[in-house]
């Protein structure tokens, strides 16, 4: 698949992953009624990594996607929907190559390191902009 094209439908998957990420966590949270805690974005990571886990073994044991449909939902949708599925199938994939260790580390990296770099990208923020 040329560069270009293949660019150009992960692009567009996207742009409908974006949408829908927006569409099914602003539902969501509305429906749950609560300002506090992020019902919407636990829907949007949890629905992702339900459909990556069901594509990915489709892919796998049926071929069920063309080259070009992987890439549009895989990594075009999915990934604008949520990178957390992402995480979580690369996460899934080490435990399945019995790289236990690995997979442990990819998770408190990404979770501990993750919310640190957060919590840094304020703090920087706070200082230069008061």
């Amino acid at each position: 698949m040329e560069t270009v094209l293949k660019l150009c439908i992960i692009g567009a998957g996207g742009f409908v992953g974006a949408v829908l990420r927006y569409l099914v966590s602003s539902w969501v949270q509305y429906r749950s009624g609560s300002i506090v805690f992020p019902y919407g974005t636990m829907s949007g990571n949890l629905i992702g990594c339900f459909i990556i886990g069901l594509l990915t073994f489709l892919v796998e044991n049926r071929s069920l996607l063309s080259p070009e449909a992987r890439v549009f939902v895989l990594i075009g949708l999915l990934g604008a929907f949520t990178t957390f599925s992402t995480f979580g199938n690369e996460t899934l994939g080490l435990i399945r190559d019995s790289r236990l260790d690995l997979a442990i580390l990819n998770a408190g990296i990404q979770v501990v390191v993750g919310v640190t770099m957060v919590w840094l990208g304020r703090v920087l923020a706070a200082l230069i902009w008061r």
